[in-house]
């Protein structure tokens, strides 16, 4: 099993490729890097993993599982992590979700908003974005593009949930640039409903040079930089 002294050599020139590479697109789209965030997406790692992304540095971290953001963020409560909340969400598991989120990248539905702010259980705010589905098939996670305004209304309407703006994955069978071209334009509408809500959440290992040229603010990346999942078997 690779030690964490053998694991963090190689996860921080991981980690600095991709800064670096981040703020040559950044600048490449004439953007200043520092308005990027990078969120290190660590699914299916150990704690321990995000422990070693800490010590370099990392402050925003992503998960795609309820079950792993609930036992990562009690595990690692004396650290400064921002947690993001990236995959899709049962209305069922928003109280967990709450509970260990800072930012939900995924709402995609009116019953799941609804969900998240009635698990409030205090005056915090909890950050949310409308997930915007950029295909089309209606199976996929996210809200038609004509009908995120209508739900960004619905979230204005939740005191305990602040609107940040929208996230989308780009269709794999189409050019990512075309794909976050309209996802700039859906963030418009939505900016129309709150002109404070400027996150696009787009961009993995992939994509995120488009992304970026396409205005995206936070990156979710994983591999690149955390290295191959691991063996869950």
């Amino acid at each position: 099993m690779t030690s964490e002294q053998d694991r963090s050599p190689g996860l921080a020139a991981r980690l600095s490729t991709i800064d670096e590479s981040i703020a040559d697109a950044a600048r490449l789209a004439g953007r200043d890097p520092g308005e990027i965030t990078r969120i290190v997406v660590t699914k299916f790692h150990p704690a321990s993993l995000v422990r070693d992304l800490h010590a370099l540095g990392v402050r925003e971290v992503g998960e795609n599982r309820q079950q792993e953001l609930t036992a990562k963020a009690g595990e690692l409560g004396d650290l400064d992590i921002r947690w993001h909340f990236i995959g899709q969400a049962q209305t069922n598991k928003a109280s967990a979700i709450r509970r260990s989120a800072d930012a939900v990248h995924s709402v995609d539905r009116d019953r799941l908003a609804d969900a998240l702010h009635r698990a409030a259980d205090d005056d915090s705010l909890l950050d949310v974005l409308v997930q915007v589905n950029l295909t089309d098939d209606p199976a996929r996670g996210g809200v038609a593009p004509g009908d995120a305004r209508a739900l960004a209304e619905h979230i204005m309407a939740l005191p305990s949930l602040r609107l940040q703006g929208v996230m989308a994955v780009a269709p794999l069978d189409e050019e990512p640039a075309a794909a976050f071209a309209r996802l700039r334009t859906v963030s418009d509408d939505v900016r129309g409903v709150e002109p404070s809500a400027r996150w696009i959440s787009a961009g993995m290992t992939g994509d995120f040079v488009e992304a970026i040229a396409a205005g995206a603010t936070h990156l979710r990346i994983g591999s690149a930089i955390t290295g191959p999942r691991p063996d869950r078997g």
